[in-house]
């Protein structure tokens, strides 16, 4: 009975891998070698979980043979769907967390300072611990030289909001300890996503000689105040109609219904009001029907970049240093406000950050774009 079990990518000791083959008495009809054991936790915000993706092509490059996992909410797990580098997507539950702690990994790698992410490093068996843990009073610390800056801008205001100029791919890299190239996120259609696609812009009426522009129009409840008002949405809309040659659509989750609901009723039978309850992956159906993507710091600005849409991205709390728009769009921010970024929940000053959004440079930039790209 002491027959070695095979260590290959697809045998899960469950079923054969080939009808006609048993790997266990005759070992690997196809071999795939595991290499190193990779598990990367990143939980919290779908938005970072997509700009994690563009950490992956490095440590391909670092592991070109490696096996890589990844642990993440249940929400999130979808935009990893049919992803290239990645081997499995675990939701975080108590099943994957009781799985995971009778593996050894070579590396596990934790994204987020949280303490349920940093327990689960703690508790994982791995050679080689990177990003963040927790220390003996469960107080989250880096675990690794790599992950020391990265942390100190939590723990740092005025390098984070005032000094830091590299991007949170750039400072992620270091905490992976893996060399930080301009490398994209990673996110991928399935064939039948594409139709659908295609299927629903024809329904709409979009073709593909039209110039369409999505207004990403909310963002998550935690941060409320990263919003542009709906006025504000009114007034560019209206103003892009007035031109005669640009398409318009709604986009936006379950919390954004409401809202655009309103927005559409300005404009009744002129734009598109996509569904905003079909799941993140038709989500991403809808805006990447899309030229270009008007949309603050939210999840919605960042499936537009890895989506490689065009980006108009605007400002007011969150730091726009640490967003890499991949050279496909600007970032409007207010320049002389001396409160801004915040990353604060509740806004003192009447949201002067949100009130000052150039809404000129906007329409300028849309038109530029168009004149550039669909001349």
């Amino acid at each position: 009975m002491n027959k070695e079990i095979p260590s290959c990518k697809n045998f899960n000791g469950y079923k054969p891998c080939f009808g006609d083959h048993d790997c266990w008495e005759n070992g690997c009809k196809e071999n795939i070698a595991i290499g190193k054991k990779i598990l990367i936790i990143n939980l919290d915000a779908m938005g970072d979980v997509l700009m994690t993706t563009a950490r992956l092509p490095g440590l391909k490059r670092k592991f070109p043979e490696s096996t890589i996992y990844w642990v993440t909410l249940k929400i999130a797990a979808p935009l990893l769907f049919n992803n290239p580098h990645i081997d499995k997507v675990m939701n975080y539950d108590s099943e994957s967390i009781l799985i995971l702690q009778q593996m050894k990994f070579d590396y596990v790698m934790n994204v987020d300072k949280s303490q349920r992410s940093c327990a689960l490093l703690n508790a994982v068996d791995a050679k080689n611990k990177l990003g963040f843990g927790l220390n003996d009073d469960g107080k989250i610390i880096p675990v690794n030289e790599g992950a020391y800056y990265n942390y100190k801008l939590g723990m740092d205001d005025h390098l984070k909001f005032k000094v830091n100029q590299r991007t949170g791919q750039d400072y992620l890299s270091e905490t992976f300890e893996i060399d930080h190239q301009n490398d994209d996120y990673v996110f991928n259609f399935n064939a039948e996503e594409i139709f659908f696609i295609q299927e629903y812009k024809t329904k709409v009426g979009l073709s593909e000689n039209d110039f369409v522009i999505g207004f990403n129009t909310g963002c998550s409840n935690l941060y409320p105040n990263k919003k542009m008002t709906i006025e504000q949405h009114i007034y560019l809309i209206t103003k892009l109609l007035e031109k005669n040659k640009y398409k318009v659509i709604l986009l936006g989750g379950p919390e954004d219904a409401e809202r655009n609901n309103i927005i559409y009723s300005n404009f009744e039978g002129k734009i598109v009001n996509t569904p905003t309850n079909d799941g993140i992956r038709r989500g991403a159906c809808y805006e990447d029907i899309a030229d270009v993507v008007i949309t603050g710091d939210s999840f919605g600005m960042h499936l537009a970049i890895a989506l490689k849409k065009y980006v108009i991205a605007w400002f007011g709390l969150s730091c726009w240093t640490e967003i890499d728009l991949y050279d496909r769009g600007v970032k409007l921010y207010p320049k002389d406000l001396e409160c801004s970024p915040c990353w604060k929940k509740e806004c003192p000053y009447n949201l002067e950050c949100i009130q000052m959004i150039d809404l000129e440079k906007m329409l300028s930039t849309v038109d530029d774009y168009f004149e550039k790209m669909k001349p």
